[in-house]
Parts: structure tokens; sequence; C-alpha cells
């Protein structure tokens, strides 16, 4: 069974840094998508990044230039670094996998096929 677990998440102020954590078991990362989502209170699960199986990306609009997608291999695990945070980052964010190979990645949430437990992020001074 494909497992994701985060880690990583926190209390920080505002423009501060955070870097989540995802290992994942049982699936390896060079074969298809990853993603990273958030929920935030009252609100949808949003996209907020994903790296397709070939290594192409996207980010949301509002994180674009803040947040940076990465994958590690060799740790089978992959990586949200959030700097220049602000407190509308405020939301649990999970890590997903797409196992299937695929060009382009997407933020919807329709295609990933396993998900973490979320971790929670809090941006406030």
């Amino acid at each position: 069974q494909v497992q994701l677990v985060e880690s990583g998440g926190g209390l920080v102020r505002p423009g501060g840094s955070l870097r989540l954590s995802c290992v994942v078991s049982e699936f390896t990362l060079d074969t298809g998508a990853i993603g990273w989502f958030r929920e935030a209170p009252g609100k949808g699960r949003e996209g907020i990044s994903c790296i397709s199986s070939v290594n192409k990306t996207e980010y949301l609009d509002s994180v674009e230039g803040r947040f940076t997608i990465s994958r590690d291999y060799a740790k089978n695990t992959m990586y949200l670094q959030m700097n220049s945070l602000k407190p509308e980052d405020t939301a649990i964010y999970y890590c997903a996998v797409e196992t299937t190979f695929t060009q382009y990645c997407t933020l919807v949430t329709r295609p990933y096929d396993y998900w973490g437990q979320g971790t929670q992020v809090i941006v406030s001074s």
C-alpha cells in the first residue's frame, strides 16, 4: 500500500520560511507526477504546485516565485520550500502522487491516487 507521510508544518511569522517534506513508500517518485495541495478553513482543497513525470512544473499564481516544489529520488521524498509566507498561506497542506506516467501535471485533485494525512501551516505574527 502506497503511503505518504508529511512533516515540516508549524507556526511561522509573516515573511518567514518553511520546508514541507513528504516521504513516499511503496511507490517510486520517478514514475508519476507529484503535487502539493492545501485546504484553508472554510475553503476547498486547492492545488499549489506539481511536477510531471518529465519534470514539467506548475504553480498556483499566488505562490509562484515564493514556493518551490522538488523531489529527491534517492530518498523517495518530495518537498515544498515556502518562502515569504503570508497569513493567507495558512492551511493544512497535503502531498499527493499520481501513479501513472504523465507529460503534464495538474493542480486539480482528481488524477492523484494517494494522499498524505496533511500538515498544518499557520502564518501569524
